[in-house]
């Protein structure tokens, strides 16, 4: 693998693209409004884990400008995913995997529906990342990413990719089961991408420090682990007080989710909450926090 393309090139695409171009990967950004900034200044990325200033970016407005390359990585928001196949498409070679790192469940069946599933993955990150401005991007916690096939197993593919995402300094822990994985990530992601939104848009921070701010978060916690359950993912009670753990020191952070709202962008409503919901009525589980919240952000958004 010596090619790569962002797809969806926003504060998340941006981020793990620099750190593979820094370490010598060939990258080239699929880039709209960061365009014209990008293609002149260069990007920036200020890290907890050291800074990088790519000068010169290799950047294109459209797929067929970027041209076919082994690995398409796609990390814009699930409410664009009606168009994976006319920008992914003419990005791939016979070869070419495709790397979602997308939030919440559908993303990698669906790939798998358009251009076969021995070729898709995903990558679930856990970073505290923002974009502060065209071409600057602050990365103030976190950064490892779990990556999987979306067939179960581990293959030779999967872990040179993870190979190659260690020695660009990002920590990759390769799942055999992701699926699992991706149940793990919604255990935090539905409560308090859900919460910080129905709460009125505010961060984590201030979430936690409600009167029933952690027992609302638990709750949900709970019902989602119990979803998982009912698929057959096995996830511990114990899951949730290690979310809570890593949650606190994250200081006011705020999900991805809760910004798109606040600043009148679509929220990725039915990959987090609506799919995860769907799923665990389908083999008979009750979920009525869970389903309230969806019912109050649907309403909200």
């Amino acid at each position: 693998m010596s090619s790569f393309a962002i797809a969806g090139a926003g504060a998340l695409g941006c981020y793990y693209g620099a750190r593979l171009a820094e370490a010598g990967n060939e990258v080239r950004f699929l880039l709209r409004s960061n365009y014209e900034v990008v293609r002149v200044e260069g990007l920036k990325v200020e890290s907890i884990h050291g800074d990088i200033l790519l000068p010169e970016v290799t950047c294109a407005r459209t797929p067929e400008e970027v041209g076919k390359v082994d690995v398409v990585m796609v990390s814009w928001k699930t409410t664009a995913n009606e168009n994976y196949e006319k920008v992914i498409g003419p990005m791939l070679h016979e070869n070419s995997l495709v790397l979602t790192m997308q939030n919440g469940l559908g993303n990698t069946e669906r790939l798998s529906e358009i251009f076969g599933a021995e070729r898709v993955m995903g990558a679930l990150c856990f970073v505290c990342i923002n974009r502060l401005e065209a071409g600057l991007i602050r990365h103030s916690g976190g950064g490892p990413i779990e990556m999987g096939c979306a067939l179960p197993g581990v293959t030779p593919e999967l872990e040179e990719l993870a190979a190659i995402f260690e020695k660009a300094k990002v920590k990759c822990v390769v799942s055999p089961n992701l699926g699992e994985s991706q149940w793990r990530k919604l255990v935090w992601n539905v409560p308090f991408n859900g919460l910080c939104i129905t709460e009125g848009g505010i961060d984590t921070e201030a979430l936690l420090a409600l009167p029933d701010g952690e027992e609302k978060v638990r709750a949900l916690m709970a019902e989602v682990i119990a979803g998982a359950r009912s698929l057959g993912f096995k996830i511990g009670d114990s899951f949730a007080n290690t979310q809570l753990d890593r949650t606190y020191p994250m200081g006011p952070y705020r999900p991805s989710s809760m910004i798109d709202f606040v600043e009148g962008r679509e929220v990725e409503v039915e990959a987090i909450w609506g799919e995860p919901l769907r799923r665990a009525q389908a083999v008979g589980l009750e979920a009525p926090k869970l389903e309230a919240l969806y019912q109050k952000i649907l309403a909200m958004v």
